[in-house]
């Protein structure tokens, strides 16, 4: 494809600090860019701490272990999400209880949430979509209404905001990815948020093996080996010193599509509400679904690379359940992520519209 989906920003002090790990031949999970990558994330988001790992779906993997979910207990969370929300809370032995969306902003419908909650429910995932924040008020106030404990899968949505706060500062964990279409990227990676510091101190321990603090190679505890590598917090930490550039130019990326596209029988996945909306992926909806696949066919023969949107999760052969979600399958026949890197340029991004328009 001449215009792929995604292409990562890479610039700054990249190259310096990846030379740096290699002369000092910290390459591995040890080596200062470590914590100074989780420190620079931790006060980017407005949190006390973090721990990073090696990519973003052990980072939901771990926190789930971590705040005790396993076998009897169930989940709330979106059926459309990317699977990853799903199969983790599978790999704990979990249940997940799928509940349907919103239309306007494609997020966890929070009265579809209350209506599910049941007498095993033991926590709710918010998955934060594209970009764009769940309605973190309402959920919060269930889950405080219930004792569940609420968890952010913020993969997504790195730069978002609800309300002034940025996400993954609400639940009692987050988790954010750092795979290489995401915002910030390090090649793979993530990272784990906890408000209470002994359950991220569990996460640190649960990631390294459940090695002792005090006594050489002896491991307490049945655990992983989810650690980042010294090299991807290096890049890590180069990206959060152009978190600020990268977000600007995605908001004036959304905001080209959105001004380009307008008065075409679709939408763009604008912000709703009092939000910052990053922008992770410049979405378009069609009115109508069975328009989708032959525009994205006219989008490929230009070169033009897209994807569609998730399949709801309730229809995959391996975490299929019954139940009617009627937003969550219209989104998901009717979306379409457009190319959405920073540093597409001008012409390409009239190449995308001007072909959008001639479909149509």
């Amino acid at each position: 494809m001449s215009i792929p989906i995604y292409r990562p920003h890479l610039a700054g002090n990249l190259s310096r600090y990846v030379e740096e790990c290699i002369s000092t031949g910290w390459i591995s999970s040890r080596g200062d860019f470590i914590g100074r990558f989780e420190e620079a994330f931790a006060s980017y988001t407005g949190v006390k701490e973090a721990t990073s790992v090696s990519n973003g779906t052990v980072a939901i993997h771990l926190i789930l272990e971590a705040l005790g979910i396993g076998p009897g207990d169930e989940v709330i969370v979106p059926t459309f999400t990317y699977i990853a929300s799903v199969n983790t809370i599978l790999q704990t032995g979990a249940k997940p209880v799928y509940v349907d969306s919103l239309e306007e902003t494609l997020q966890i419908d929070p009265n579809a949430v209350r209506a599910a909650i049941g007498p095993r429910t033991k926590a709710v995932m918010a998955v934060h979509l594209y970009g764009h924040p769940c309605d973190m008020d309402a959920i919060v106030a269930i889950c405080d209404e219930h004792s569940l404990l609420l968890i952010e899968d913020c993969a997504e949505a790195f730069g978002t905001f609800w309300k002034g706060r940025h996400v993954g500062s609400f639940g009692d964990g987050a988790t954010f990815s750092f795979f290489g279409n995401k915002t910030i990227t390090t090649g793979e990676g993530g990272m784990v948020l906890a408000r209470d510091p002994n359950i991220l101190a569990r996460c640190r321990h649960l990631k390294s093996q459940g090695v002792s603090p005090t006594r050489e190679y002896w491991h307490d505890v049945l655990a992983y080996n989810y650690r980042m590598t010294n090299i991807q917090a290096a890049i890590g930490l180069s990206q959060i010193e152009l978190a600020d550039e990268i977000l600007r130019k995605k908001r004036e990326l959304a905001k080209t599509y959105r001004e380009s596209l307008s008065g075409l029988p679709l939408r763009t996945h604008d912000s709703v509400g009092e939000v910052v909306h990053s922008n992770w992926m410049c979405s378009v909806i069609l009115d109508n679904a069975e328009y989708r696949d032959d525009l994205r066919q006219k989008l490929k023969a230009e070169g033009i690379d897209t994807r569609p949107f998730f399949p709801p999760a309730h229809r995959m052969p391996h975490s299929a359940a019954e139940g009617d979600f009627p937003v969550a399958d219209g989104l998901s026949a009717r979306g379409i992520n457009l190319p959405s890197f920073p540093d597409i340029t001008e012409r390409e991004v009239h190449s995308v519209c001007s072909t959008i328009r001639e479909f149509f």
